[in-house]
């Protein structure tokens, strides 16, 4: 194991470099980082070790998209997954897990190879990769990222937490609501669903 005095030490255009790859979101121009950037930088860790999902977010994308390519009208509905890029603003982007959109409005974005402009209908997050010690907590977090995306027209953020095994939806001009993963929710168009008998199955 390398010793932390023995560590190359960064250029300022190397770390601004990293930096740039350690970006998980950016609002109003200011970024934020995934969790553990710090360690990254300081070279203990790898950028893959911070970017990656854990086991159970992973499998829970996993099953989410998979009910709903095989459950939603996909003529209408384009699933997009794996951290999206959904730019909203000017100097302002956020990272999704899972979004629904309306097809003809996100068809013309899906080839290109940068961030798309177009606010889905629904967002759905599993956790979350970013650091989070400038907030609270992770919920402070949470609250801050659903209002964005309402603000920027997105009609339902549904996040799934796993370490407390709760759900919060929330829909613009509607209370939100937080419940357990016992309880059913919809997704879209009706579309209702369990997490805890997703994981059963």
């Amino acid at each position: 194991m390398v010793k932390t005095a023995e560590r190359k030490k960064l250029s300022k255009e190397e770390k601004k470099k990293l930096l740039k790859i350690l970006t998980y979101e950016k609002v109003n121009g200011k970024p934020i980082y995934y969790r553990d950037y710090k360690r990254v930088l300081r070279g203990e860790i790898p950028p893959e070790a911070v970017m990656g999902s854990s086991g159970i977010q992973a499998y829970l994308i996993r099953l989410l998209v998979g009910l709903l390519l095989k459950t939603l009208d996909m003529s209408r509905y384009e699933v997009l997954f794996n951290e999206i890029g959904f730019k909203f603003l000017k100097g302002s982007w956020r990272n999704l897990d899972i979004a629904i959109f309306e097809r003809e409005k996100v068809k013309p974005y899906l080839m290109e190879n940068k961030l798309i402009p177009v606010a889905p209908l629904v967002v759905i997050e599993v956790d979350t990769k970013a650091d989070l010690t400038k907030y609270g907590s992770m919920e402070e977090y949470a609250y801050e990222k659903t209002q964005d995306l309402l603000n920027a027209g997105v009609e339902r953020v549904i996040w799934i937490f796993t370490k407390t095994k709760k759900v919060m939806v929330a829909e613009k001009g509607k209370k939100w609501v937080v419940q357990d993963w016992k309880d059913d929710f919809e997704i879209i168009e009706g579309k209702r669903i369990c997490i805890e008998e997703l994981l059963k199955k």
